[in-house]
């Protein structure tokens, strides 16, 4: 079943695989509250911002299927690290569900704001002589429980790749310049949602919701976030359940921000989605490390290792959550 999140007291069932049944349930449950916050906000539908991945792929269908493809806009928002696939598959999933669609490039507005400017600035402190045309990703270091290192891969023209460890400074610096692609994606879809007097969906997931893997005013920010209480391998199995197209709902989890392909779990979560599934829910639920090594695959060291990193990240990204903080009334008097 959709097991419940937050409550460690009722550990319920590991997420995994889900029997139909409550699948159902949990599609007619998110839809209700679809529905509910829609209304609630004053709106007249919904606008998702898709990216040809599972998640937002899932979020459009719940959309869908709790207000009418009527009253959903797919918005398709490509840019040039990342090419037209994605543009492509949103296209498709916005025709399998009968909503309306628009695409967005974003490739100028980035340009305009210095996005790609910064970016290679950034890269030529580690790569000096760094092209413009070569692609390239961030990575992390192993999840092995000591400090996390990002390291810059880059791809020449040749083909090779190469990899150098990134300084603390350039790396701040390349993910302020990226992080602009997340946050002229949401000015879009704010802009057609109030063209249309529409709702923001948000459309992360649980892993990503509880360990800040979003942009502060960019994917972080929507009027209502129907998934975020789901773990990945449950939003694929809703994704098959409410019939996706299989190159929608069988396609990798992805950055969808450099120009090489990188992973989620290269990038930040250090584990597969699957497994990383697994140690979210039992550090979250306190399911003792030896307990759980065998699930998911790995020694119960390297599982407290996971857990110690969870707990870390969660509280260091507490900032993202956070809203903005109101200055008392001085007296004046």
């Amino acid at each position: 079943m959709i097991c419940s999140v937050g409550d460690s007291s009722h550990r319920g069932s590991p997420p995994g695989e889900e029997n139909p049944a409550a699948l159902e349930r949990a599609a007619e449950q998110l839809g209700a509250e679809i529905r509910g916050a829609v209304r609630r906000l004053g709106r007249r539908g919904a606008v998702v911002g898709v990216s040809g991945g599972v998640d937002s792929g899932v979020v459009a269908a719940l959309c869908a299927r709790a207000l009418g493809p009527g009253r959903v806009l797919c918005l398709r928002m490509p840019e040039r690290d990342v090419g037209d696939d994605s543009s492509d598959l949103g296209l498709q999933l916005a025709e399998s569900l009968g909503c309306a669609t628009v695409e967005e490039s974003i490739t100028a507005s980035l340009e305009g704001l210095g996005c790609y400017r910064r970016r290679d600035a950034a890269i030529r402190q580690v790569f000096p002589d760094y092209d413009p045309t070569w692609r390239h990703k961030l990575v992390r270091s192993a999840a092995t429980g000591g400090m996390i290192v990002f390291s810059l891969v880059v791809e020449r023209p040749g083909g090779e790749q190469e990899r150098r460890r990134m300084p603390a400074g350039p790396y701040r610096e390349l993910l302020a310049a990226t992080n602009m692609k997340q946050r002229v994606r949401k000015l879009m879809e704010y802009t057609w949602a109030d063209n249309l007097g529409y709702a923001v969906a948000g459309t992360a997931n649980l892993l990503e919701h509880d360990q800040g893997f979003f942009v502060k005013g960019g994917d972080g920010l929507a009027d209502f976030k129907p998934i975020a209480g789901l773990y990945k391998q449950q939003v694929f199995a809703l994704a098959r359940h409410l019939g996706l197209p299989e190159a929608i709902a069988g396609r990798a989890p992805t950055t969808e921000t450099f120009s090489l392909p990188q992973s989620q779990e290269e990038f930040y979560f250090g584990h597969p989605h699957e497994r990383m599934d697994l140690l979210v829910w039992g550090e979250r639920h306190a399911v003792p490390a030896d307990e759980l090594a065998g699930p998911a695959g790995v020694a119960p060291e390297a599982v407290a290792t996971a857990y110690a990193e969870i707990a870390r990240r969660r509280a260091a990204t507490a900032y993202l959550h956070a809203p903005a903080l109101v200055a008392d009334a001085p007296d004046l008097s």
